[in-house]
């Protein structure tokens, strides 16, 4: 009997550390994210435990230490601007991190602990992300990985917009919306970058000093001036060759005035309304104008990949330690506990630069 007792004692002892194995490995799998149940409002915003994402064929789970805000977000938030199918629901366009697990399959070279920034559909707003190897970059060896997440979203739009899109050529005048932006201030830097004159709009001088400091030939306050007339002052009357647009609506007539004869006109948002009365396809129609609209999250996966390698040969080795090399401009940082906080940051239109929220 007294064996038996023992025995019997052992085997739930066993039992007890079996569960309790099972238990640590489940938690083990979870992690924080940033979760909406019902669009609307920052307070709808919530911290979650969730299952952490298993990476597939060709992908690679990443360890996130940093990611940051995009317009986009907040229009996901409200429930307007929902992932492509098949894509993560968490929010987070771009993240930075240590590389934590290799999928099967892989092809491109990537290591355990490599430190990475990339491209996302979706998820950035969590512990640990999943994404196709193709959509990784390394981080320049200076950058903190807080810096690093301020590039991908931003900077490969900027870039998409200029060289892919409107096919920049040297010496032509580039008209940057939101010029204090995130993607404003990546296209202020990567028009000097590609021998371009860099001309921007924002809405306060601060936005517009720190514009110039990164290179703008000039800035206009669209609160107090006609940045047509600026533009066509600054151009001896010939217009801007290129636009890049994110507002819209509201400000088609002096865009369709600021644009160059030949010129391309590039959409690729609508903060500003999606409604226009009256001549536009006329007037844009005497000007010879092109009309270029584009969105890069509902691209397809090769075009991004093609994105990526042709970012990542002409552009991220000018991310050094020289004084007249490229940088992110970050605004200002949040935690994750934090990302209520941070939109509404955004949404006030106080940033200059990037929001990024420290993960870890």
């Amino acid at each position: 009997m007294h064996q038996i007792l023992r025995t019997g004692r052992f085997l739930i002892g066993n039992t007890h550390r079996t569960a309790w194995n099972k238990g640590c490995s489940s938690f083990s799998k979870m992690m924080k994210a940033v979760c909406v149940d019902i669009p609307g409002g920052p307070e709808n915003l919530l911290l979650r435990t969730v299952p952490r994402p298993q990476p597939k064929n060709g992908e690679v789970l990443i360890r996130v230490q940093a990611a940051a805000l995009n317009r986009a977000d907040l229009l996901q938030r409200r429930g307007q601007y929902p992932p492509p199918p098949g894509e993560s629901d968490i929010i987070g366009l771009e993240v930075a991190g240590i590389v934590d697990t290799l999928g099967p399959g892989m092809k491109m070279g990537w290591n355990a602990d490599d430190r990475v920034m990339a491209l996302l559909c979706g998820g950035g707003y969590a512990e640990y992300v999943a994404v196709r190897e193709e959509l990784l970059m390394p981080v320049p060896t200076h950058l903190t990985l807080s810096q690093a997440a301020a590039i991908p979203e931003a900077w490969l739009t900027a870039f998409q917009l200029l060289v892919f899109i409107a096919q920049l050529k040297e010496s032509e005048v580039v008209l940057i919306h939101a010029g204090a932006s995130g993607v404003g201030t990546a296209a202020v830097q990567l028009v000097r970058l590609l021998g371009a004159v860099p001309v921007v709009t924002a809405g306060s001088p601060e936005k517009l000093r720190m514009a110039e400091k990164l290179g703008a030939a000039a800035g206009f306050n669209y609160k107090e001036e006609s940045f047509a007339k600026g533009v066509h002052d600054l151009t001896g009357g010939k217009g801007a060759n290129v636009i890049l647009d994110c507002i819209g609506g509201c400000n088609w007539e002096q865009n369709v005035s600021s644009l160059a004869i030949d010129g391309r006109w590039v959409l690729y948002g609508t903060m500003g309304g999606r409604a226009v009365e009256g001549d536009l396809l006329g007037k844009l129609l005497s000007k010879r104008g092109h009309l270029l609209c584009s969105l890069l999250r509902s691209r397809s996966l090769q075009y991004k990949a093609d994105l990526v390698r042709a970012f990542s040969e002409r552009v991220l080795p000018h991310f050094s330690d020289q004084p007249a090399s490229l940088r992110p401009v970050i605004d200002s940082t949040f935690k994750l506990e934090d990302i209520a906080e941070a939109h509404r940051h955004m949404e006030a239109n106080r940033n200059m630069g990037k929001i990024v929220i420290n993960v870890v």
